[in-house]
């Protein structure tokens, strides 16, 4: 650090210059930024659930669907269905709509004079209460169109808009809300499906954006200027994290990435994360600006710099390792935010160790502050008390914060995994009413689907089509589900004069075949086109799940898994539907959280035992994280709060934050133990530096505090466990490690 600090103080608009410049080049990238919604696209494109997903698409145009459904007293009135009419007309002309399926759309197969009939289930609007009572009878028979198209009590109707594989969420959207309005009624008129939770997640991203990044700033403003109350204590770390945020949200573009609802955290990250280094670095001015120095500016930077070059360092690095244990995550955006992050605090730390000092080498000397424990504020007289309690009874406390933190974490046993998206929102916001809406008239928004090759016209094939469906269907979950089959039993009860004992498949190819020869004569074969390919070669059976739950849809997929796995022979190959993709993402999820849990605490451990070059300091240091991780996950059992894609980072952000604290006392403490007794160095290092670890960690707490007025309530769960964890892992290597080294007085800490 000698070098460095030679260099800084001798040229330093050298290092501020080429500060400001790098992140405005790399800053300018920030204008190309897009947003991805899609929750799909967290998944790597080879993952299995995936690729069946694109598959399925690609066969059948895509399995995406905007649902609007129309509620009133009777919606087979006359004015009601002349609106479906209207609407059913304009909606099918909407870019990106392939097809819309209503009442007024659907075709009604029944028996007529021992006949197949296939027409449009409303052909004419009724004018009578006779003929709308007749119409009732003919559609409450027809298990196809109920709770499809219409609710089983008749005060809600659907239209089914069928979108195209590449049509874009928000503009088909707002152009279905345009025809909508277009087209008015007294109808209460909802809006629900994926596209829809999309696009209102892609608002609630931008609109997080907009409001967290200013709110972080000021925040963290305030925040300097209460710990530091000097301009340059202020504006010297806030500098540094504009510039981290700027080079890591620049990155995004610059590497083809797209910000999805976790990068929304990347900016806070920084807030919270970034200053830390400049804090200390002022902290430590401050201390050494004493009324009696008599160093110059030069000489007062070179002494910070070499004193606290290592340390700092040192708990960069093991942040940029603790965020780089997310690679070994299998969701996409997590891999992109631990890499934006520690690309961003290695900025911050560049800046700490260069930027800053090279900027107080040019401003003049600050007025010498008060620090001291007894002379100090507040939190001076209470870090003067701490020390004073962790020396006189250290076992007491290594003690009692065991039993504590055991306690708290036998609450990880209640600890749930669930990642139910309309949970993202508000409760009382339009999408969760529409959502609920769709789960208690319509089976559901979301859909499990397996997909089929062989001969479809083979009755044996549509013979074990129709076996999975039935047992889906006997799912307390699933109250609807459409596949070929379900219309060829149709088909065939009618051709039989409507005789119940004919819904089944029937047992030759040939008698298939006619049956499909006579809908064409009266129907139109493309109606079949979500359900089965032209050449009759693939056919898709989709069931919705009325239950966004991830259990339940975990379950049904599950359903189809065993199945599959219990007709070695199957005609399924494919197993697709968002549920298949939400209950993939949960088993993702877990392996996930796992292997980052483990990779980031052994890539802290090896680091700092290297650091210290003692492998007792690798495990000494694990030891405050250890307690702080295990309350945390106890306290979200207890506490009810689930474990989703969102606080699954919670891991790798507390290890990689976390363990600055220790290496900081570890670090003073060992400085302080050359000339003292271990008790003295213990009070003398909580004194000093504890007042930067405090400082640094209220900047954490205080940073992600901010999430609480997020829009997502993942998000804001999130910032509320960072603010308990930091806080427990702050108690942990204040309290818990210096009482822990009275105890054990590890080697590598002693004076040679």
């Amino acid at each position: 650090m000698k070098r460095l600090s030679y260099l800084v103080t001798r040229h330093p608009w050298l290092f501020i210059v080429f500060f400001v410049l790098a992140t405005a080049a790399v800053g300018s990238n920030l204008r190309n930024l897009e947003i991805e919604p899609d929750l799909k696209a967290m998944l790597p494109t080879d993952f299995p659930a995936r690729v069946d997903m694109d598959a399925i698409d690609e066969l059948f145009g895509g399995t995406d669907f905007i649902m609007v459904v129309l509620e009133g007293d009777d919606v087979l009135s006359e004015e009601t269905l002349g609106r479906v009419k209207e609407l059913s007309r304009k909606l099918a002309r909407v870019k990106g709509v392939d097809r819309v399926m209503s009442l007024t759309t659907a075709n009604d197969i029944r028996a007529e004079e021992g006949m197949m009939v296939v027409e449009r289930a409303v052909r004419r609007v009724p004018k009578s209460a006779e003929a709308r009572e007749k119409l009732r009878g003919q559609l409450a028979a027809n298990d196809l169109l109920m709770g499809t198209v219409v609710s089983r009590d008749f005060r809600a109707t659907a239209l089914v808009c069928q979108l195209k594989i590449s049509a874009p969420d928000r503009a088909t959207l707002e152009a279905v809300r345009e025809t909508i309005a277009a087209v008015p009624g007294p109808e209460k008129v909802s809006v629900g499906g994926s596209p829809v939770i999309r696009t209102d997640m892609a608002g609630g991203i931008a609109n997080d954006i907009r409001k967290l990044l200013p709110l972080g700033l000021l925040v963290m403003l305030i925040f300097l200027f209460v710990c530091f109350r000097q301009l340059r204590g202020v504006f010297l770390p806030f500098v540094v994290v504009v510039m981290s945020i700027v080079f890591a949200m620049g990155m995004l573009p610059l590497l083809g990435w797209k910000l999805q609802l976790i990068t929304v955290l990347l900016p806070v990250i920084l807030i919270a994360v970034a200053n830390d280094y400049g804090i200390h670095i002022l902290a430590r001015y401050q201390e050494e600006n004493h009324p009696d120095s008599q160093l110059d500016r030069p000489a007062l930077v070179t002494r910070i710099v070499e004193a606290l070059g290592g340390p700092v360092l040192a708990t960069a690095l093991t942040t940029v390792a603790g965020l780089l244990a997310m690679l070994s995550h299998i969701l996409v955006p997590a891999r992109q935010v631990g890499v934006l992050a520690a690309a961003g605090v290695t900025w911050a730390l560049l800046g700490s160790l260069t930027f800053i000092p090279a900027v107080l080498t040019v401003l003049r000397k600050a007025r010498p502050r008060d620090v001291s424990a007894t002379g100090g504020h507040l939190l001076d007289r209470a870090l003067g008390r701490v020390a004073t309690l962790v020396v006189a009874r250290p076992r007491t406390v290594v003690t009692s914060s065991s039993v504590l933190v055991g306690a708290i974490a036998l609450g990880s046993f209640l600890l749930t995994i669930e990642m139910n998206v309309v949970n993202f929102f508000p409760a009382d916001s339009e999408l969760a009413k529409a959502t609920l809406l769709l789960q208690e008239k319509f089976g559901g928004s979301l859909d499990v689907a397996a997909l089929a090759k062989g001969d479809i016209k083979d009755p044996a094939v549509l013979k074990e089509i129709d076996a999975l469906e039935q047992r889906l269907l006997a799912m307390p979950i699933i109250e609807k589900s459409s596949s070929i089959a379900g219309v060829v039993r149709k088909m065939n009860e009618s051709v039989h004069g409507g005789d119940p004992s004919f819904d089944t498949i029937p047992e030759t190819r040939e008698a298939v075949a006619e049956l499909f020869l006579l809908y064409s004569m009266s129907g139109d074969p493309t109606d079949f086109d979500r359900m089965v390919d032209f050449p009759y070669e693939h056919a898709l059976l989709s069931a919705r799940i009325a239950s966004l739950s991830t259990y339940d849809l975990e379950s049904a997929t599950r359903e189809v898994e065993s199945f599959i796995a219990g007709h070695p022979e199957t005609v399924f190959e494919r197993v697709g539907g968002f549920s298949r993709l939400l209950s993939s993402l949960v088993k993702a999820l877990v392996v996930g959280q796992l292997w980052s849990l483990a990779l980031s605490l052994l890539m802290v451990m090896v680091l700092v035992a290297i650091l210290f070059r003692s492998l007792t300091a690798g495990f000494i240091s694990a030891a405050p994280l250890g307690a702080a991780m295990a309350a945390l996950f106890g306290l979200m059992g207890l506490m009810g709060i689930e474990l989703n894609h969102i606080t699954a980072l919670l891991s790798s952000i507390m290890i990689g934050v976390g363990i600055d604290y220790t290496i900081h006392f570890l670090w003073r403490y060992r400085e302080e133990r050359r000339t003292r007794e271990p008790a003295e160095a213990v009070h003398e290092t909580l004194v000093t530096t504890g007042r930067g670890i405090v400082f640094n960690a209220l900047s954490v707490v205080v940073g992600f505090a901010i999430l609480f007025s997020s829009g997502f309530r993942p998000i804001q769960w999130f910032g509320f466990l960072v603010t308990v964890s930091i806080s427990a892992a702050l108690v942990a290597a204040m309290v818990f490690l210096p009482a822990l080294v009275l105890i054990v007085r590890p080697r590598f800490l002693e004076p040679a």
